[in-house]
């Protein structure tokens, strides 16, 4: 709790210095920074994820649903049951639906038939609540188990390749009032919204540090997000159409961000503003 509130001290402090006109100069500039790296050393002293990981852990192994069993048989595309490092290589074509799927499709697709929880019931769940809360805990569990491995996605089925291009037109498609894209905030190096440093997606570094350090906890709202609440909230930013949860094309972005990602390594759950 300390350190919570030591760094939400700190963050304070750093937004209202932020504004003042005296970080023009290039030492005050380099005075921010180092104040921002403090800060984030300050928030990634123990992430509140792990809390959310443990009981993604239990679920996983509880049985639950209309069929009563666990998902322990659940094949993230390393065999059934096998948790160890299956995130890293995600997402990734299979074999057995005939698409490719990142990790909340995936489960979805075991819950369904493991357990027999309709993919529509976790779909219409709203965020953070009902079947999408169970999801975010088990989500936590599974990318733990991937911290520190190497970003290995595998491209080489034509389904793989085609997503890639899908989610790289939609990486560049320009929409709502502001005509943003993505590439409108990571398409360029150096960005950054006040604290937070906006990685460039189209480069192997930034689709790796970008990529690599989500899902994530933010500080910020004491929430912690999926990629696919990540990038739904990219497109509310757009004030465009939010699009369906586990859809192609939040597949496809995140083919199109994990393969330029590749080798990097996961740091995952990341921990952010």
């Amino acid at each position: 709790m300390k350190k919570t509130v030591t760094a939400v001290a700190l963050l304070c402090a750093l937004s209202s210095t932020a504004i003042a006109p005296t970080f023009a100069a290039d030492d005050d500039e380099a005075a921010r920074l180092k104040a921002i790296e403090e800060y984030r050393k300050q928030i990634a002293d123990g992430n509140p994820s792990d809390l959310l990981a443990m009981e993604g852990e239990e679920l996983w192994r509880t049985p639950y649903g209309p069929k009563n069993q666990s998902l322990e048989q659940c094949d993230l595309g390393l065999g059934p049951g096998v948790v160890k490092g299956a995130a890293a290589k995600l997402p990734r074509y299979f074999p057995d639906t005939g698409k490719v799927e990142d990790l909340e499709s995936r489960l979805m697709t075991c819950m369904e038939r493991l357990q027999g929880v309709e993919r529509q019931k976790v779909i219409d769940s709203p965020w953070r609540k009902g079947e999408k809360l169970r999801m975010d805990k088990i989500v936590a569990y599974i990318v733990t188990e991937s911290n520190g491995e190497k970003i290995d996605v595998d491209m080489s089925h034509p389904k793989m390749k085609e997503m890639y291009e899908l989610g790289k037109r939609m990486f560049f498609y320009r929409t709502g009032p502001f005509d943003f894209s993505c590439a409108t905030c990571h398409g360029k190096d150096g960005q950054r919204i006040r604290l937070q440093e906006l990685p460039n997606l189209t480069k192997h570094e930034g689709a790796a540090a970008g990529w690599g350090s989500w899902p994530a906890y933010r500080v910020s709202n004491s929430q912690f997000w999926t990629m696919q609440m990540r990038l739904n909230d990219c497109f509310r930013q757009q004030r465009t159409a939010e699009p369906i949860y586990g859809s192609d094309a939040t597949i496809a972005l995140s083919v199109y961000m994990a393969a330029n990602g590749n080798g990097g390594v996961m740091l995952t759950p990341g921990i952010k503003r």
